[in-house]
């Protein structure tokens, strides 16, 4: 049986030049309704968690949750998803600094800005402060990080660093471990401490 993961997938396909047909059925038989546009897979792991927490099951509400492998990509896929292709609602999650891209691909695709929510700096920035630094080592701890982790702030690099961009910077220094912690730090906040951008994130869905 179909389901939303095949949709995302055939819609990565779509993007990157493949036919548009199976994109185009899956939707229909999907019932999607709503294509929500992320940067990366460490997005798409906080968006996910965050739903599983609040019971919310996406797929089954015709949400469909589509990591772009970049801002610079949000003009192609609004253009398959949006007005001008699938006709879907866009909604999406981004960096400050990558703001500017998806305003440019939105407008372009006719698409309305105002489900559009940002970040400062990232979403692991958002994670930290509202875990504090403290909450994000106990979890490197748990997770068995904590010796690499300090290994890390003795780098001369990280001298006079403030550690709340130490933490920051060590996340993204392996292969994988920002989407591996991008579930993590969300599965560790408390209800009221969710970032407020994944948290009207969520909430516009």
């Amino acid at each position: 049986m179909a389901d939303m993961r095949a949709f995302q997938d055939a819609v990565t396909n779509w993007a990157t030049g493949g036919p548009d047909r199976p994109a185009r059925d899956l939707a229909e038989i999907l019932g999607v309704r709503t294509a929500v546009l992320l940067e990366g897979l460490s997005d798409l792991a906080a968006v996910e968690a965050l739903a599983a927490r609040r019971d919310r099951d996406l797929a089954a509400e015709g949400v469909c949750v589509v990591p772009m492998g970049g801002a610079m990509n949000v003009g192609r896929y609004a253009g398959l998803l949006g007005p001008p292709g699938l006709g879907l609602r866009l909604t999406g999650l981004c960096d400050e600094g990558e703001q500017g891209f998806y305003e440019r691909g939105l407008t372009r695709a006719k698409a309305p800005l105002q489900d559009i929510y940002v970040c400062t700096a990232d979403l692991e920035d958002e994670l930290i402060r509202a875990l504090g630094t403290t909450g994000v080592e106990e979890i490197l701890r748990a997770e068995g990080d904590f010796r690499a982790w300090q290994t890390f702030q003795r780098q001369p690099a990280q001298h006079g660093r403030p550690r709340h961009q130490q933490v920051r910077r060590f996340l993204g220094t392996e292969k994988g471990r920002k989407i591996r912690y991008g579930r993590l730090l969300v599965e560790a906040l408390a209800p009221d401490r969710t970032p407020a951008p994944l948290d009207g994130l969520l909430a516009s869905l």
